[in-house]
């Protein structure tokens, strides 16, 4: 059986993994959770041990990240749907700026465009936060090939933004929500 001292010397290493990988989080705000966490369970180790610099320090990590994540989670982010071209410069610099990216979450896109004819481009004032990339099969109907958000709008505020607009759409088209799938009935 593993002895107190033990027990404590493992809760301070888990205090300090949290904040280590915290560190690799592409979301800020999963970063500023992770980081709390590791900080509350590091500075409860410091007092343990009665180590008051660290724990201080600690403290201040803790009050650092809830003021910022009050302040990532009350500000509402502004995003405007912008509809452009496929063959436009913008679109080929930004497939390209986030060729790798888009590879891990779209490993069947070729990076190709020749049979696509609709993008639109998801900005968050003013800034790129992510495309829909696709082809138009019929009026109304689009065929998704990618719905990509760039690593910094990667916490899902992108999606809810394009699922907010097409849920909109789709309503003023006439579909209604059944059993969780919009569906239009058709004359």
């Amino acid at each position: 059986m593993m002895d107190t001292q033990m027990l404590i010397e493992i809760f301070g290493y888990i205090g300090s993994v949290l904040v280590v990988v915290s560190m690799l989080m592409s979301s800020v705000v999963k970063l500023r959770i992770i980081n709390t966490v590791g900080s509350v369970i590091s500075g409860t180790y410091a007092l343990i041990i009665g180590s008051f610099p660290l724990a201080l320090m600690n403290i201040c990590l803790i009050i650092i990240n809830v003021y910022n994540l009050f302040k990532l989670l009350k500000t509402e982010q502004k995003y405007d749907l912008v509809e452009g071209k496929v063959d436009e410069t913008f679109l080929d610099y930004f497939l390209q700026r986030y060729k790798e990216d888009i590879k891990l979450y779209f490993p069947g896109f070729d990076g190709k465009k020749s049979s696509m004819d609709k993008v639109y481009f998801v900005c968050c004032e003013g800034n790129p936060a992510g495309i829909l990339l696709g082809t138009e099969k019929e009026k109304g109907v689009l065929d998704i090939e990618i719905d990509y958000s760039v690593p910094t709008y990667r916490d899902c505020s992108v999606g809810t933004y394009l699922y907010s607009k097409l849920t909109s759409y789709m309503n003023k088209m006439g579909f209604t929500k059944e059993n969780g799938v919009h569906v239009k009935k058709l004359a």
